[in-house]
């Protein structure tokens, strides 16, 4: 039994003995960045982060020691906010799992909690498996969050109750909803999260005023701990089922998958 699921709090023997027995790897990806003045600039990591511990505890595998920055340029307007260039993040993602690999990590689930870091994972996943041989699998639990629970939460906005009570279920001293001021007006912000989040149509955005003028919006007034953990726990288990059987298909049908890559490495 591991004492631990996170990475960085383990004993080398342990990581080994583990990637031995599952050579399942999870890595959280976040950002820093404001979310008005009643949540931590740090919610998308702790999302990422807390959901990718529970899917580990329910598929046995360990949590890398993922960056706490992402791809945020959109939030630079406000304080609180650091961004990696798409470029400084790819490698961040991709050289700590080629660490992993080269320990006997055979499996990788990114677990990602930030819009903007999507196309930067596409990139780097790509190359992991075809380079290195892992087999992959990105989740964007943050739309796996809003599948569930946004019909009661008001949707997945920017501060508002998913991304709440998503750090209340790991940090609720960090939850300040006695601090909330005024939301932006909500139309605006579904009307405009729509826009960018259709399959057909991606529009660039000069920045987070273009959603919502304060930065954010949403109603997070009544999250709870109780209601962040339940969420929480229900999120992963989705995620763990669906990835099980994902898994288990690419085992299927690539499983010759590490000849490959050695064939293509010494082609180029």
């Amino acid at each position: 039994m591991l004492p631990s699921r996170y990475f960085w709090e383990l004993t080398q023997p342990e990581i080994a003995e583990q990637l031995r027995r599952n050579p399942l790897v999870i890595l959280p990806a976040g950002s820093t960045e404001q979310h008005g003045s009643h949540l931590p600039t740090g919610t998308d990591t702790f999302a990422a982060q807390i959901v990718s511990h529970e899917i580990a505890e329910r598929m046995d595998g360990l949590v890398l020691s993922g960056t706490p920055l992402g791809v945020t340029p959109m939030h630079m307007p406000f304080e609180g906010t650091i961004t990696l260039t798409p470029d400084t993040f790819m490698r961040v993602v991709t050289e700590t799992c080629v660490s992993t690999a080269k320990h006997g990590a055979k499996r990788l689930m990114i677990v990602n909690w930030h819009e903007g870091n999507i196309p930067s994972l596409a990139i780097a996943a790509e190359d992991l498996h075809r380079l290195h041989g892992m087999s992959v699998v990105t989740v964007q639990a943050c739309y796996v969050a809003a599948d569930l629970y946004g019909h009661e939460c008001n949707g997945l906005t920017h501060g508002g109750e998913i991304e709440a009570l998503a750090v209340m279920a790991v940090r609720p001293d960090l939850v300040h909803l006695d601090r909330i001021e005024r939301s932006s007006e909500h139309s605006l912000g579904h009307k405009m999260d729509h826009l960018r989040r259709t399959r057909s149509y991606q529009p660039v955005l000069t920045d987070i005023r273009s959603i919502a003028p304060t930065g954010w919006y949403g109603t997070p007034e009544g999250a709870t701990v109780e209601r962040g953990r339940v969420m929480v726990t229900k999120i992963a288990e989705a995620i763990a089922a669906e990835c099980t059987e994902i898994f288990t298909q690419l085992d299927a049908v690539q499983g010759g998958g590490m000849a490959e890559v050695k064939q293509l490495r010494q082609a180029i």
